[in-house]
């Protein structure tokens, strides 16, 4: 009996080369983080203990207060724009439209690219001399940060696009066979029968959103440094320029300390908000 229950099941060893990999470039590098941001270290020498200093200069930092209300808003944004586009173009993708399967595989071209070719590419587009958008676009707050979500978009919009995509060709038709046969429109029907049948999907697509939004840093690099001011300066920025350009690499770990924590909080609060830990099949009991 206790074959036939293992029967089918992998052997626990299978995950090993997975759990040393997140170990040795995930888990360790944390811990040296994390150890770090009890140091005084510029990069040379060997780091020397400080204590609480960085915790404490962290807590009182202004910038972390004004870092942490735009990564919020930026994430806050980001999050609706690329939901909206990702599950209408994902329930649009998973129809039986003609050329339907030669305009995903184009949609989804801009995630193959880098962050920083992207970056870059868009940053050519938008110069004030040379751009095709009139305008120092990059040069006002509003104009930045809309820009900031916009290239976001463009490129991480393939990607959930493709997770509604596998969502929606999972709902049976026959659901949408018998609304048709009461009646229902198109629109009712993707508010009563589609939008529900996708809540673990667009769950699962919102915590993948959130914590992407929470490491993003080459565009805000490449695009806006920061600015106009300190207008777009996220959390991520801001550890940036405390370690390679302040040379203070203890006060960058705690940053960085803090953005872990924070980052796998929100995470939790997500999965306990969305029920994602405690998820069952939409088609159970069909």
């Amino acid at each position: 009996m206790s074959a036939a229950r293992g029967a089918g099941r992998p052997h626990p060893s299978w995950a090993l080369p997975a759990v040393l990999f997140f170990g040795f470039f995930a888990l360790v590098p944390m811990a040296l983080a994390f150890g770090l941001s009890f140091t005084s270290w510029n990069g040379l020498g060997e780091p020397r203990p400080a204590g609480l200093a960085n915790w404490h200069a962290l807590v009182t930092d202004g910038r972390l207060t004004r870092s942490l209300g735009v990564t919020v808003a930026l994430t806050v944004v980001s999050c609706a724009f690329q939901t909206t586009a990702a599950l209408l173009l994902g329930v649009w993708a998973a129809g039986p439209q003609r050329n339907r399967a030669v305009l995903s595989a184009v949609f989804f071209v801009p995630f193959l690219l880098s962050s920083t070719a992207v970056s870059l590419l868009f940053y050519a587009l938008l110069d004030p001399n040379f751009g095709i958008v009139p305008g120092d676009t990059l040069g006002t707050t509003s104009g930045a940060f809309l820009a900031l979500v916009f290239v976001g978009g463009w490129q991480f919009i393939p990607f959930h696009t493709l997770i509604y995509q596998g969502g929606a060709r999972q709902i049976p038709e026959v659901l949408y066979q018998a609304a048709a046969i009461d009646g229902a429109g198109r629109l009712r029907r993707f508010r009563s029968i589609t939008l529900p049948q996708l809540r673990n999907t667009a769950a699962t697509s919102l915590v993948l959103m959130v914590v992407g939004s929470l490491t993003y840093f080459e565009t805000v690099l490449i695009l806006t440094q920061g600015g106009p001011g300190t207008d777009t300066g996220i959390l991520p920025y801001l550890m940036y320029e405390a370690g390679f350009k302040a040379y203070d690499f203890g006060y960058a770990s705690a940053i960085a300390s803090f953005l872990v924590v924070a980052a796998t909080a929100l995470s939790l609060l997500l999965v306990r908000v969305t029920g994602f830990g405690a998820m069952r099949s939409t088609r159970e009991g069909m």
